[in-house]
């Protein structure tokens, strides 16, 4: 499937996004505050794509056809986390050069809409590192309101605590 909004087009990963990944994903400020450890080279980046950026309803962020993040609304199993039946979890980040454009809500605004008048959701999850200020008003932007906090463990083994948000269907 393919999602269009005003300045981006939201498509399933492609191997030949693998560069424009790597470029972006490399990026420590990037993988560690959303749980996973930067890319170490475009192999990486293509072994990604094949297995985790493969699940469904996982789409590039694209501009101008570079591949620029990511987004997807996981399902069980697909998910970090088992939210119950009807229930999915939104997960994105987004190149470093691209912070401030207000590109992830503007993605998020129509994939959320495809949940719930699509997919038929009744509640869409979303979880950030209680120190990931952006993506907490990223989520407050689109409307989630405060759910939980839980303890989690990242790539290293360290403990943090997350923040769980939820958006009911209107």
């Amino acid at each position: 499937m393919i999602i269009k909004t005003e300045r981006l087009v939201l498509r399933p990963w492609e191997e030949n996004d693998a560069e424009d990944l790597y470029k972006y994903a490399q990026n420590p400020k990037i993988g560690p505050i959303a749980g996973w450890p930067p890319h170490k080279s475009v192999e990486d980046s293509l072994e990604i794509i094949n297995t985790v950026f493969a699940k469904n309803e996982t789409y590039a962020i694209t501009k101008n056809g570079e591949a620029i993040g990511s987004i997807g609304l996981l399902i069980h199993p697909d998910g970090n986390h088992y939210w119950g039946d009807g229930c999915g979890e939104l997960g994105y980040w987004i190149g470093e050069p691209f912070w401030g454009e207000g590109l992830v809500v503007e993605a998020s605004i129509e994939l959320l809409k495809h949940g719930f008048d699509d997919l038929k959701l009744e509640k869409i999850y979303a979880t950030f590192r209680n120190d990931n200020f952006q993506s907490k008003r990223v989520l407050e932007k689109l409307g989630f309101k405060f759910g939980d906090t839980v303890i989690n463990e990242d790539f290293t083994g360290e403990r943090f605590m997350e923040v769980v948000m939820v958006l009911e269907n209107q």
